[in-house]
């Protein structure tokens, strides 16, 4: 299919929501700050190092803006944030989804963040699994990626145990907290090979 021919991302329908075995994974939705500003609020700890938006907590208004903002960006296309609940209990347990979204080559990076008291459980592998899944069947994705900080040793096992393939290192991405350079780990998965 030539590029003039792909259709426009946001004429694409696909489900918002998917389960895996113990896990309701769907986009965002009015509402959902109250339980993603609490995530975030027992993690910063575990979250400060890695991701700009737990340097500063956020108020509880200041995250359903998020989550509405991530809704919007659902809905057009742009970029898909999706949360993750114990289907047991529907607690909100962490956050990930498909980010820097190129749809025309249908190339699409897992990102993923763990509530602290959910960490040990096997969450994020489970959801990574089924994110995959629904990336491959739902999306058609080409490629799938994983990046972390060279020292995010967590995520670095979760791209592993997940069956992504470290294709390299790149070297001075960008400041940290601290605004020390750090490495990006770059894993991948492409169509023909992994699946």
């Amino acid at each position: 299919m030539s590029r003039e021919q792909q259709p426009n991302p946001i004429l694409l329908s696909f489900p918002e929501q998917f389960q895996t075995e113990r896990l309701t994974i769907r986009a965002p939705q009015w509402g959902d700050g109250v339980a993603v500003n609490e995530a975030i609020r027992e993690s910063v700890n575990e979250l400060r190092p890695w991701l700009p938006f737990a340097r500063n907590l956020p108020t509880e208004e200041e995250s359903e803006i998020r989550s509405r903002q991530a809704r919007l960006k659902f809905l057009d296309r742009s970029d898909m944030v999706l949360y993750i609940f114990d289907t047991a209990s529907g607690q909100f347990v962490a956050s990930s989804g498909l980010h820097h979204i190129d749809w025309d080559t249908r190339r699409f990076e897992i990102g993923y963040w763990l509530r602290t008291s959910w960490t040990g459980k096997g969450i994020i592998t489970e959801a990574v699994h089924g994110i995959t899944d629904f990336a491959i069947q739902h999306l058609h994705a080409n490629r799938l990626e994983i990046r972390c900080d060279s020292r995010n040793t967590r995520s670095a096992k979760i791209a592993e145990r997940t069956g992504f393939t470290l294709e390299g290192i790149l070297r001075n991405v960008e400041y940290d907290e601290e605004r020390i350079m750090v490495h990006q780990m770059v894993f991948a998965k492409v169509r023909g090979i992994e699946f």
